[in-house]
């Protein structure tokens, strides 16, 4: 079975094509530009190095959530524009960010950049998941991990914007910088371990864990 993956739901885009569990091509971006000019170069390559078509893949995969508004929705609206009558697995991009961290003693905590000091984050623990996706206030997720009492692995890309506070706690461990953007091949046992739950491209949904940030600037307007 042939696979394609794409990630633009952070600020690195990502596009990974395999054959079953045989990793054929990944391309990575992370240079601050907007994703849509540069998600569909990189399926480009993809297909071009993997010697593959569109028309050869047989089943998608898409990260679709949480993290940047716009970047989830251009990933979306990308993979849905190639899938024609195909079907593709909805992929949690934290999920697929824990499973990055290999084996590591205690709990790993991949953060992506919410802004105004806030985190998406979810915690995983010898590779099964502790907590659910949440927006949360970076204070708030160390007072609660400070209780647990073990070592925290961080990766995403919150780990640079937050970096200096991190490494104010003990407890604290940061994966290498490598690791800090998402690569779409760390989602693929996710995409083959779900590929019963492939949905069709009318099917295919966002996952935001809150409003826009312009809805939310148009809320509080009203209600201030």
């Amino acid at each position: 079975m042939k696979t394609l993956i794409l990630d633009a739901s952070s600020s690195s885009a990502s596009v990974a094509c395999a054959e079953d569990e045989k990793l054929l091509y990944e391309g990575y971006l992370s240079n601050g530009l907007t994703h849509s000019s540069h998600l569909m170069p990189l399926v480009e390559d993809a297909m071009s190095y993997a010697g593959l078509d569109i028309a050869d893949i047989d089943l998608f995969g898409c990260i679709v959530g949480p993290g940047s508004f716009t970047g989830v929705r251009i990933g979306v609206a990308t993979v849905k524009g190639l899938m024609g009558d195909k079907k593709c697995v909805e992929l949690d991009g934290l999920h697929a960010l824990a499973l990055q961290a290999g084996d590591f003693d205690g709990l790993v905590c991949p953060i992506l950049d919410a802004r105004a000091g806030q985190v998406y984050a979810a915690l995983f623990e010898n590779g099964a998941r502790v907590s659910e996706d949440q927006p949360v206030k970076l204070e708030e997720l160390l007072d609660e991990l400070r209780k647990t009492g073990k070592k925290v692995l961080f990766l995403g890309d919150g780990v640079p914007v937050q970096k200096e506070r991190l490494l104010k706690e003990d407890f604290a461990r940061l994966a290498p910088s490598s690791l800090w953007g998402l690569h779409a091949s760390s989602a693929l046992p996710l995409l083959l371990q779900n590929a019963d739950k492939a949905v069709s491209a009318e099917e295919l949904r966002p996952l935001y864990l809150r409003a826009p940030s312009a809805q939310r600037a148009k809320e509080g307007k009203l209600h201030g």
